[in-house]
């Protein structure tokens, strides 16, 4: 049986921003216990010219809904990118997950040859469904998780690898 284009995506976006949200919570309880302010750990960064925790976030959750959305042939929806607490970074992870428990199977299987463009800041992409997903969204999707749990364990929420991946 062969992995088909819903399988690769909507569950994996869905187990990840779960994940994410359960490091948020342990995030939340840390900031409490050690009598941080929560904004120094939503703003935190890796680098100087890396974006803070929250972009890293925002940048995941629209990459998820962005590949369902064009996958699927729906509108994508739109957030404000306005988020500065944990409540509301966890609010916008639900909203996406709500978002892809939406899209079917039937609307994202045999949509490996879809043509998809994008326009980023600098340039305008184009792919076809099943590089757009594994090449381009899967990679940076994972990148924005990554860098969001790096902010958080560098800044000493202690978490490690089964907080990102999940139980199995």
């Amino acid at each position: 049986m062969s992995l088909s284009m819903y399988q690769a995506s909507i569950p994996v976006f869905i187990r990840m921003l779960e994940n994410l949200s359960s490091i948020l919570d342990k995030a939340t309880v840390y900031a409490e216990a050690k009598k941080i302010d929560p904004t120094v750990l939503v703003n935190a960064r890796l680098a100087p010219d890396m974006y803070p925790l929250s972009r890293q976030i925002q940048i995941a959750t629209d990459i998820a809904k962005g590949c369902a959305g064009r996958l699927a042939g729906k509108e994508i929806p739109r957030y404000e990118d306005t988020e500065t607490t944990f409540g509301e970074l966890q609010e916008r992870i639900a909203k996406t997950i709500e978002f892809l428990q939406s899209i079917s199977a039937e609307e994202i299987d045999n949509s490996e040859e879809k043509s998809i463009t994008l326009q980023t800041h600098s340039r305008e992409l184009s792919f076809l469904g099943q590089p757009y997903m594994l090449k381009f969204v899967l990679p940076n999707f994972y990148f924005h998780v990554t860098t969001a749990y790096a902010i958080l364990r560098h800044n000493g929420l202690e978490i490690g690898k089964i907080d990102f991946t999940g139980n199995y």
